[in-house]
């Protein structure tokens, strides 16, 4: 603060001026006061404008924040739709193509986890709503997951379908030529020796002894049984995929076990061994430990009417020759 002087008339002279610090004090004040009045005014006005701007702008994000939310849902929505579609598309086509068993139930369903992992979540105004589309695109997630292991046994499946195919069981195990008659199909028959209805697990095909019997697809001789009884001389062989075929009655085996054989490959001739009232030879076909009818598995080597004709021998409930 710059140094005042005052005039003394009595001294004809310039003498300091002393301010106390009362009056400093009163200076002070009178500037301060005033600034300090204004900066409360301003404040009391202008706070409740910036607090309105700050809410409005929170309400404005929740909103945007919810709209998202709603479209994540509606977006999860339709995914989980597209993967339905996806997954009837693998079971009633692709693993019908590929002849691939169903894919199990449980890894399409797999868990997602308690509620303790969606815990974070807690203490929102739209708790719930972000919880219940977090468990969405979890089971999604999870579907996906599923989805492409199943994807990838069916990669594998056609990378093997030239092996597949040629593993088959796809022609008649006789030539049409050697055949006599097709003596009985698969299903309920008369049983020659007890004369009761019994099942009949394969099909007879009557030919004379020694008549050439064929492998039916690509495999491995699983075995060459002998038996007093029932089939009594049989040859099996394992084609892989979850195929099996059997050949019984046979007079003498052409094969042995271990041995790979390949379709139209002579296993051995028709015979009467066995439980057997005639020549012929009983064939079945197996399907992942099922037998199944062998009807359906001559598609390699008939013409659409011999193969129409073969049905209607094997639909006649007559009795069979074993």
């Amino acid at each position: 603060m710059k140094q005042k002087y005052k005039y003394n008339p009595k001294t004809l002279s310039y003498e300091k001026v002393e301010v106390s610090w009362q009056e400093r004090l009163v200076k002070v004040a009178l500037f301060v006061g005033p600034t300090l009045l204004t900066s409360v005014v301003l404040a009391f006005l202008i706070a409740p404008f910036f607090k309105s701007m700050s809410k409005s702008e929170m309400e404005r994000e929740n909103d945007k924040l919810k709209a998202v939310n709603a479209q994540m849902r509606e977006d999860v929505e339709l995914m989980s739709q597209v993967l339905k579609d996806i997954e009837t598309r693998d079971e009633g086509i692709y693993r019908v193509v590929f002849n691939a068993e169903k894919f199990p139930t449980e890894m399409r369903e797999l868990g997602t986890g308690g509620s303790e992992k969606y815990k974070d979540l807690d203490g929102y105004e739209a708790s719930e709503i972000m919880k219940e589309t977090a468990l969405k695109i979890d089971m999604v997630k999870k579907k996906l997951y599923a989805q492409s292991l199943s994807f990838d046994e069916l990669v594998k499946l056609a990378k093997e379908k030239e092996k597949m195919l040629a593993s088959l069981p796809a022609i008649q195990p006789v030539n049409n030529k050697d055949l006599h008659r097709m003596a009985s199909g698969y299903g309920w028959r008369i049983d020659p020796i007890y004369k009761t209805q019994r099942m009949h697990w394969g099909m007879d095909f009557t030919a004379d002894k020694g008549t050439d019997v064929y492998a039916t697809g690509n495999g491995v001789v699983e075995a060459c049984e002998e038996k007093a009884w029932g089939y009594g001389k049989s040859v099996i062989i394992n084609h892989g995929f979850g195929y099996k075929t059997r050949y019984a009655h046979l007079s003498k085996f052409n094969v042995k076990p271990g041995q790979r054989v390949k379709r139209g490959d002579l296993i051995g001739f028709v015979g009467s061994t066995g439980k057997s009232t005639a020549n012929h030879l009983h064939y079945e076909v197996e399907k992942n430990g099922q037998k199944v009818n062998p009807v359906h598995y001559y598609h390699s080597d008939l013409s659409p009417e011999d193969y129409e004709k073969l049905i209607q021998m094997s639909n006649q409930t007559n009795q069979s020759f074993d």
